[in-house]
């Protein structure tokens, strides 16, 4: 694989990534039953629901900021071996 194909998946990854994690408002809809459990845990003075956008948001970056980071590694490792050679 040649500096330039490398150079290029990396970059496509790298875009990939970050336009998943600038989600549209659509994302931070939840499901019908957990929209009302949240709503009527609010209405009865409960402070639950605040942060369950943010959570759900949470776990879904996670799986892909450690794809990022193996990606990296691998990306270093493989640019020092063919320094080597």
């Amino acid at each position: 694989m040649t500096k330039r194909t490398c150079f290029l998946s990396v970059f496509v990854l790298l875009l990939v990534a970050v336009l998943l994690c600038c989600p549209e408002t659509a994302a931070w809809a939840q499901c019908p039953m957990c929209k009302a459990a949240a709503e009527s845990n609010l209405k009865e003075g409960g402070k639950h629901a605040l942060g369950l956008n943010s959570g759900i948001l949470y776990l879904l970056v996670t799986p892909y900021l450690i794809a990022l980071y193996l990606g990296y590694k691998w990306w270093k490792n493989n640019r020092q071996v063919e320094a080597q050679q």
